[in-house]
């Protein structure tokens, strides 16, 4: 999706910052290759079903630790029994440089080390509910990277899963990190926007979403 304007960095919340456009065509095109990759196996995407019964319908991938409500795990006992494909130095790489660029001139005590990622795909359809990142032990940010399709992205605040909260549109190549007073606040993905995409990604449609995380474990 092409834009007559440009879209400025934002500072959603504190700690919570927008940065528009931050992959390159490049990027994205190698994030898209390794997720359908990633995607077969060891373990294949899936809906998750949760406790509750219900089932997701978002499609969810894991590197590193599995992530299953509402907990990690070294293997997939909900899906296939198979360990997890390894989180590569150079996602970890590219969570260094996205939380550089996102936090400039704040170095951290210690390198952000994400040792698992979260590969969600949204179809036209999909939607996520107002949820918190807190199945993690340690509070090092979220980094957040789009491809796809447009959506409609919903970042609230740490209390409450209602307003106040702020809409943003993440496009693809956006960043988007929430860490510090915001690591913990509730958000979301109310909509996607079909034909969004751009076919030169590799992804004609549906949208791509990557959170690299740090568990604690």
């Amino acid at each position: 999706m092409t834009t007559l304007f440009p879209r400025p960095r934002a500072e959603i919340a504190p700690g919570a910052v927008h940065l528009p456009g931050w992959l390159s065509l490049g990027d994205q095109q190698r994030l898209v290759a390794a997720c359908r990759a990633w995607a077969q196996s060891p373990v294949p995407i899936r809906h998750t079903r949760m406790p509750s019964g219900g089932v997701m319908s978002v499609q969810t991938v894991c590197l590193g630790w599995h992530w299953q409500p509402y907990r990690y795990t070294r293997a997939a006992d909900d899906v296939n029994g198979a360990h997890p494909a390894p989180l590569p130095d150079w996602l970890i790489d590219l969570g260094r440089a996205a939380l550089a660029d996102a936090y400039p001139g704040q170095p951290s005590a210690a390198p952000y080390t994400p040792d698992t990622a979260l590969i969600n795909f949204y179809d036209a359809h999909a939607r996520m509910g107002m949820h918190q990142d807190k199945d993690e032990r340690s509070d090092a940010p979220v980094v957040s990277l789009s491809i796809g399709d447009t959506c409609l992205f919903r970042f609230g605040n740490t209390a409450t899963r209602t307003k106040p909260y702020t809409d943003v549109e993440l496009a693809s190549g956006d960043l988007f990190v929430f860490g510090g007073p915001s690591r913990h606040a509730y958000h979301g993905v109310p909509r996607i926007h079909p034909g969004t995409a751009d076919p030169a990604t590799g992804l004609a449609r549906g949208r791509l979403n990557l959170t690299l995380r740090e568990t604690g474990f």
